[in-house]
């Protein structure tokens, strides 16, 4: 069974501008094509999990968060590289949209949207693996079973500050996306 990358968007593919909700502000961090393509044919399932209070919030809308993930799967299919899912929360303790106001099991760290992927996509949750700049996806990683692995950019440089240099449950601190996922082809290589 295939294992999967669960990847969180901002600060680990793109630079975290706050809530996105314009497509121009949207910009990547310069591997994140060339990593994704190098998780694809590696032959990863790839997923990207983010949350997304600002919907909850009022700050923007499920047809903004659509079309700009219609807009980073343009770019990804030009340079041949795919996301095989998107997955979202849009809920928060504090939302000004009732509907969304909630503690759901969907918002990093629980394992809702990793769940999402289960009902759709076979594949090995102990050979898998959680990218991204928070603790959050740090503790998605440890609860689900996966590895984590946090990413100095975006907020993780502030993370790994926090906690003296060593990150309580990653299994490996990265510079970036494309040495994070360097060190997760040498963890399959391995595996072999």
């Amino acid at each position: 069974m295939r294992a999967a990358v669960f990847l969180d968007r901002d600060g680990t593919m793109i630079h975290d501008v706050g809530y996105l909700n314009r497509v121009e502000d949207l910009c990547w961090y310069a591997s994140t094509i060339d990593a994704v393509r190098l998780l694809n044919r590696a032959g990863f399932l790839v997923f990207v999990t983010t949350n997304q209070a600002g919907i909850g919030l009022g700050l923007l809308d499920e047809s903004i968060l659509g079309r700009l993930h219609g807009e980073m799967t343009r770019v990804l299919d030009a340079e041949g590289a795919q996301i095989d899912g998107w997955f979202h929360c849009p809920h928060h303790p504090s939302a000004v949209i009732e509907a969304l106001r909630m503690e759901c099991t969907c918002r990093k760290p629980q394992p809702g949207m990793i769940q999402q992927a289960q009902a759709q996509f076979e594949f090995n949750l102990e050979r898998s693996f959680v990218v991204g700049d928070k603790m959050a996806d740090v503790g998605l990683a440890t609860g689900v079973g996966a590895r984590g692995v946090l990413v100095r950019t975006g907020y993780g440089e502030d993370v790994v500050r926090q906690h003296g240099g060593t990150v309580p449950g990653a299994a490996f601190v990265a510079a970036n996306l494309m040495e994070a996922t360097s060190w997760i082809l040498g963890r399959q290589a391995g595996a072999r």
